[in-house]
């Protein structure tokens, strides 16, 4: 289904201020756009991948429970590209970050494989080099975005692409601190973990009971993002699974490769909160 747009909603199209460094346009990509009622054009790309994840949209079959992982599908726009080159073809879907006004923003490539058999062999060489260097053979899962509207703390993709399993656990501290900055020696205060980390794990234990079952879908490449406003009793924890342009088809195969980056991924989150837990108790023990 191809949306007609009117010339006002053009108008007003315009780059996402909030988007993590792994979806922005560079190197001749296109990028993606918003408009100001909650739509989010994705450039649908000139290859396989851009049918793949048209058809995913278009096919998804999943319980009403575990839809809510995935954004809005809203069908197709043609408008003008964000570098000004004409006319293209983009995806419609729901603009996760809109309800947000000061959002924190991550973005995490779940699965300790980024390619399938299906890819050409130049691809799977260069996902196997990026694999095996970055954090995702050894956990399961690497960090491809952070970015916290406050304090403009955002680590740049090739950072986070060389972090340890030491150095992904202090990024998602400071990802739920009150303040940040690029100075690795601060201690994060983890001011938001119990309320963002809290739900968050909820969700994505939720997501792991409907991976351990389902058998229709592979996730290759795919990302979960995780978004909350910066200001306490009002974060709104949102976790969702973006990116569709690798996956294949289950075959009544479980997708371990998914499930066991989101279990690792899980594990991380549960120790940030197990480990202020612990301070608490601590805190209120020595101040009786």
């Amino acid at each position: 289904m191809v949306t007609l747009l009117s010339f006002a909603i053009v108008k007003m199209l315009k780059v996402p201020e909030h988007q993590v460094a792994g979806h922005m346009a560079k190197n001749g990509v296109l990028g993606p756009l918003v408009d100001d009622s909650g739509k989010f054009y994705k450039p649908l790309q000139d290859n396989d991948r851009g049918s793949a994840e048209l058809s995913f949209y278009t096919s998804l079959a999943v319980p009403p429970s575990i839809r809510s992982f995935f954004p809005a599908f809203h069908g197709t726009a043609v408008v003008p590209a964000s570098d000004g080159s004409g006319p293209h073809t983009h995806l419609l879907l729901q603009d996760l970050i809109a309800p947000y006004t000061k959002p924190s923003v991550m973005d995490v490539k779940i699965g300790s494989r980024t390619w399938h058999l299906g890819h050409s062999e130049d691809y799977i060489a260069k996902c196997l080099k990026k694999d095996r260097t970055s954090s995702t053979v050894p956990l399961g899962f690497r960090l491809t975005g952070v970015k916290d509207s406050l304090s403009s703390w955002e680590p740049s993709r090739t950072f986070l692409q060389t972090l340890s399993a030491e150095g992904v656990a202090l990024v998602l501290r400071k990802f739920v601190s009150s303040s940040n900055s690029d100075d690795s020696r601060s201690d994060p205060d983890c001011d938001f973990a119990a309320e963002v980390f809290g739900a968050v794990l909820e969700r994505l234990v939720e997501l792991k009971a409907w991976f351990e079952v389902q058998t229709l879908y592979h996730f290759y490449s795919c990302s979960v993002l995780v978004v909350y406003e910066k200001e306490k009793g009002n974060a709104k924890p949102l976790v969702k699974l973006v990116d569709f342009a690798h996956v294949v088809s289950g075959n009544g195969v479980i997708d371990h490769n998914f499930l066991g980056g989101l279990c690792s991924f899980i594990n991380f989150i549960r120790n940030i909160l197990q480990a202020l837990h612990h301070v608490i108790k601590f805190v209120c023990f020595f101040g009786k």
